[in-house]
């Protein structure tokens, strides 16, 4: 007896057909994360949007309607601020007090680092106690007395003077994220150039340097950050107005009791550009040495 043929595929080809499918919770997951991501991106981006549109608008448009899309394009905002608030030489002395507070954190932070990644000190745990204690301590238990140091040793008012407070601020949370850093780098490449003849100063700078180098830019782009954005110390050490950095500038714009939020909202784009530039030109070195360096050999 003989059996008619049927079109029904094989049944590996039906299995292969259905493994091909998602599987619907992964579909869910996964569509929850994308609305999770849209969510926190619209939560970061948000405010820096709505200042861009502030900064576009009259005065009368933004106390109207301060959320919407500005009607016209008000650029002069943007040159009226950087008169007013003679942003030119603000943003100077950003850089001065930026570069020189990067150069001293690097230092600092990495011979500590090294001497507490490398060498056999007594009480290296109380070490890093301190560290941790010091970098969560807040900034405003320092204002009275250093004020007071500060005026002593003529270092109030001197862009020298600020750069020396932020050395010793950023210094604590630099030194762990380093030395957790350099705690990743192997030793055998130490102990091959000891074997070579090589002094501890020849280690340091020709093997463990240029091994860290994610890790120091990494401190340096986060020093960076916090230097050109910190605004206490610098207001309150800082009184010659041709010394004042950028992050103080929104003083200008007060008059009496009301604020121009329009010219604020121009400086602040102006302020912002410059490291928002810098982070989105270094950002996939800065991810990268935070996630292999981070502080999880602390």
């Amino acid at each position: 007896m003989t059996t008619t043929p049927t079109d029904s595929p094989p049944a590996g080809a039906a299995r292969g057909r259905g493994a091909a499918r998602p599987h619907p919770v992964t579909g869910r997951v996964s569509s929850l994360t994308y609305v999770l991501l849209c969510a926190l991106l619209l939560f970061a981006l948000g405010p820096l949007v709505l200042f861009a549109f502030s900064s576009l608008k009259t005065q009368s448009e933004l106390a109207t309607s301060p959320l919407s899309f500005p009607t016209s394009l008000r650029w002069s905002n943007f040159a009226t601020a950087w008169e007013q608030a003679n942003m030119g030489a603000g943003l100077l002395n950003s850089l001065i007090v930026v570069v020189g507070t990067v150069a001293g954190v690097c230092v600092i932070a990495g011979c500590a680092a090294y001497a507490m990644a490398r060498l056999d000190l007594p009480g290296s745990g109380t070490f890093i106690t301190y560290l941790l204690v010091s970098s969560s301590l807040p900034t405003q238990m320092f204002l009275v007395p250093l004020f007071y140091l500060w005026t002593k040793l003529n270092l109030y008012d001197s862009l020298f003077g600020l750069i020396v407070i932020y050395w010793g601020l950023f210094s604590p949370f630099a030194t762990l994220l380093l030395r957790s850093f350099m705690i990743t780098i192997p030793r055998e490449f130490e102990e091959a150039a000891r074997m070579d003849g090589a002094g501890e100063l020849r280690v340091l700078f020709q093997v463990v340097l240029p091994n860290a180098l994610p890790g120091f830019l990494t401190i340096a782009l986060v020093t960076a950050l916090s230097a050109y954005n910190e605004f206490l110390i610098a207001v309150t050490f800082i009184q010659d107005s041709s010394l004042l950095p950028v992050s103080t500038t929104f003083f200008t714009f007060q008059q009496g009791f009301t604020q121009d939020y329009t010219l604020i909202g121009a400086a602040g784009m102006i302020m912002v550009l410059p490291m928002l530039l810098l982070f989105l030109a270094l950002q996939r070195r800065f991810i990268e040495g935070v996630s292999s360096s981070g502080l999880g050999g602390a």
